[in-house]
């Protein structure tokens, strides 16, 4: 086998913010891997300050795999445990290169086109007027469950939008889903938890910075509105300390990011983790282009989960890769009678 590389820097259609910055670029590099006349192609992509493995040698060591590609699996997973972004990205060029089509890795109703998965509505930070627009699009287009990012805006007037919203819409209606990134203070998380709850809201993601268990395990033990954890999930390599922070914290739901998480198999020990503690989970793109949310997508579908999905992230980018996916209405499809730009594996 032969491997190489390619850096992709990601333009946003139009600067999105979050608690931590506005983005204007997302980088990832593209894995490819080629076995006499096969292909698979992999995304290593990582979010600047959130990834565990944002550091000054992550180009080195994906030179480093590139050289020993050849190694025995087990080996290289040993050996990128601390690069789970590289970790995602070897998995799926290797899952890629297993099946007939490198870009149906999953082969299910949904890559056949006639399945379809269920996805939120995703409304970005900005000012109130940005975000009450945001919110009439994703209600226009049909999506029964929004979520919204919070924590960078004065607190009273995301309370107002979220109210605007719950006036028009009641939660039968409309699901709304909050994501703080980890913006709330540990002192003043619960009374803002008690004022959320009184607007129906389905869940709160990561309300307090990842790190702080012992405030962590008290909010969720005396929320009013279940908790979900994301960034807390990263950095966590094994199965043990996976069921360990679990047990601890006890949250009422976990969200998967395979590309920060370390891939498919790291997220479906988190899985099996939560689903021995009776903890719901969901899964959600981290910003990938177009090839890592197939992945993720395909991979999501096999599991016929019913709860939205955090997949509508593929319309973010300037410079995106065309691909059969396409969102219609409320969910994330494929269509295979659209092509695939492989221009990416040259």
């Amino acid at each position: 086998m032969k491997a190489k590389y390619k850096r992709h820097i990601l333009n946003f259609k139009r600067p999105s913010g979050t608690s931590r910055g506005v983005l204007h670029t997302k980088e990832t590099w593209f894995l490819i891997i080629e076995d006499q006349s096969k292909i698979g192609v992999g995304e290593c992509g990582i979010l600047r300050g959130l990834s565990i493995d944002d550091r000054p040698d992550f180009e080195e060591k994906l030179k480093w795999l590139c050289k020993n590609i050849n190694k025995d699996y087990s080996f290289l997973r040993d050996q990128l445990e601390e690069f789970p972004a590289i970790l995602f990205g070897l998995e799926m060029a290797i899952q890629s290169l297993s099946v007939k089509n490198p870009f149906e890795l999953f082969p299910s109703d949904f890559t056949l086109g006639s399945g379809k998965i269920p996805i939120n509505g995703l409304i970005w930070m900005g000012e109130k007027s940005f975000m009450k627009k945001q919110i009439e699009e994703k209600i226009e287009q049909g999506f029964s469950c929004i979520k919204l990012k919070i924590g960078a805006i004065d607190f009273q007037q995301e309370l107002d939008l979220l109210s605007y919203i719950r006036k028009e819409f009641s939660s039968e209606t409309i699901e709304l889903r909050v994501d703080a990134n980890g913006a709330f203070h540990p002192d003043e998380a619960l009374l803002k938890l008690e004022k959320l709850s009184k607007l129906d809201l389905h869940s709160i993601e990561q309300p307090i910075k990842q790190g702080q268990f012992e405030a962590m395990k008290t909010l969720c033990k005396k929320t009013p509105l279940p908790i979900a954890l994301d960034e807390e999930l990263i950095g966590v390599f094994s199965v043990t300390k996976k069921e360990e922070l679990l047990q601890t914290i006890q949250p009422q739901y976990i969200i998967l990011k395979p590309s920060l998480l370390g891939g498919f198999q790291a997220s479906q020990d988190w899985i099996s983790a939560a689903e021995q503690n009776e903890i719901d989970w969901w899964i959600t793109s981290a910003l990938e282009s177009n090839l890592g949310l197939n992945a993720i997508a395909q991979w999501t579908y096999t599991h016929k989960t019913k709860l939205p999905q955090g997949l509508g992230t593929g319309s973010l980018y300037t410079n995106n890769i065309d691909s059969p996916l396409t969102v219609k209405k409320e969910f994330l499809t494929y269509n295979p009678k659209k092509s695939w730009d492989t221009i990416i594996l040259k």
